[in-house]
């Protein structure tokens, strides 16, 4: 999907059994940046901070408007 600023995210879903899988596991791809800004100084970070399970009613308000549809989108297709 593609957001208002123009970033393209990419989204899946997959159905698990509940509770779904242990999230405690999962860790974040990194990316260096520099900082701060304009110093020359190059830092490592994670992509993401922390990974969730939500509910479709929680995923709305968390997400951009862009993910948000996309929640609909999967609500729709999973009522099917």
């Amino acid at each position: 999907m593609k957001q208002r600023a123009g970033k393209v995210v990419h989204a899946w879903a997959r159905e698990w059994p509940q509770p779904g899988p242990d999230l405690s596991r999962i860790s974040s791809n990194t990316v260096e940046i520099e900082w701060p800004p304009r110093s020359g100084r190059r830092i490592e970070i994670p992509e993401i901070d922390r990974v969730a399970w939500f509910a479709p009613d929680e995923a709305r308000r968390v997400v951009v408007s862009a993910q948000a549809a996309f929640v609909d989108r999967l609500v729709e297709a999973l009522a099917e």
